[in-house]
């Protein structure tokens, strides 16, 4: 009797592509054998944590040996004092990072018999988590200028739909969706669903007609606003993030959440940096100044910049220029950033806002490897 070889992993595991992060500094600096790296690839905050933050969680290093809190009691109820608009605890899960609450999401309530559904050249972790899951994913296109569609996106709803992502601003074209958009999308999607507003970079939007994803909760059951710690608040490598929705959301995803998901220094220095204003009117008033310089500078390079409500941009290298082709040159010139290739995009790289010095090397290496 012959035996059955059976596969290692499912289909949507082996053919899963796995995300690619911006090359960190230092593997740059090893393989290169440079020095003096300027990294502006993973819409990091260039001022780094708040000195209240950084206090905060050498604070609590001794204390490791400890679980942390399981159920972020404190930065919960620092959360909910913060945002304000009637958020309770109840209300609020904590991952590590927004991408915990973005994968809790499809593994909690998505099934191979539904569709996920969100727009073409959004964050790449929605289409990653759900092929891991066996998720069908569904994607609607974009509009003129990477603007969203919001007839576009409602016309592909089936009754297979459960969950639709919306990154606001979206990750990596920096464009938003505003409040007359927003609203109808909230009101119109069928009451079934579940609304995932991705506001990773919500306290960069300088857009009149934002509207805070919060201030939406009273038209709709099924909403869910996320935010994280990775990007204003300079906290990318202590991993925190949070998701606010009903209770009765918040209840199902807590069940499926691992136990003591986020670290005690985590949760430790996010608590600590919400309460400094000031750092985070810094890091505004910094990438204000740098879209200035950066707008200024690349458009006097000849390139397309798409405008954007976040700490970064989307560049158009223009015809004949290929991304990965300029991102292994930067890279040899110390300056890291990030081809849009993968998002199918291949004349495309998208450039963090960084201090004022790190955008004029940006510049100046940038003139160089296009000739």
């Amino acid at each position: 009797m012959t035996a059955v070889v059976r596969p290692l992993v499912p289909a949507n595991i082996a053919g899963l592509a796995p995300y690619e992060p911006g090359k960190p500094i230092e593997e740059v600096e090893r393989e290169l054998g440079i020095t003096g790296v300027v990294k502006l690839a993973s819409n990091e905050n260039p001022l780094g944590p708040s000195a209240l933050a950084v206090a905060a969680a050498a604070a609590v290093i001794g204390k490791v040996s400890l679980y942390p809190d399981g159920g972020s009691h404190y930065l919960k109820a620092g959360l909910a004092g913060r945002l304000g608009l009637g958020v309770t605890p109840r209300e609020l899960v904590v991952g590590s990072g927004s991408s915990e609450i973005i994968e809790g999401l499809v593994r909690t309530f998505c099934t191979p018999a539904d569709e996920v559904l969100t727009f073409a050249c959004s964050f790449v972790m929605y289409p990653i988590v759900c092929q891991a899951q066996g998720v069908p994913m569904v994607e609607a296109p974009l509009g003129e200028h990477f603007s969203y569609d919001v007839d576009a996106l409602l016309a592909r709803v089936t009754p297979r739909t459960k969950l639709v992502f919306l990154a606001n601003p979206n990750n990596p074209t920096g464009t938003y969706l505003g409040r007359v958009g927003l609203t109808r999308l909230v009101r119109e999607l069928p009451p079934g669903i579940i609304l995932a507003l991705d506001e990773a970079y919500r306290e960069y939007v300088t857009a009149p007609d934002f509207v805070d994803g919060l201030a939406l909760r009273g038209l709709r059951d099924r909403l869910v606003v996320m935010r994280t710690f990775s990007k204003i608040y300079g906290l990318a490598g202590l991993r925190c993030g949070y998701g606010v929705m009903t209770p009765e959301l918040a209840g199902f995803l807590d069940r499926m959440r691992m136990p003591f998901n986020v670290t005690t220094v985590a949760q430790a220095g996010a608590l600590a940096a919400l309460g400094d204003e000031e750092h985070v009117a810094r890091s505004r008033e910094v990438n204000r100044a740098g879209m200035v310089q950066l707008g200024e500078g690349l458009g006097k390079l000849g390139l397309g910049v798409l405008p954007s409500q976040g700490n970064f941009v989307l560049v158009d290298l223009g015809a004949g220029r290929e991304a990965n082709v300029v991102f292994q040159r930067m890279l040899k010139k110390g300056v890291i950033v990030r081809s849009m290739a993968a998002y199918k995009l291949p004349s495309h790289i998208r450039i963090t806002v960084g201090a004022r010095a790190e955008n004029e090397r940006l510049l100046g290496a940038l003139a160089e490897c296009l000739g």
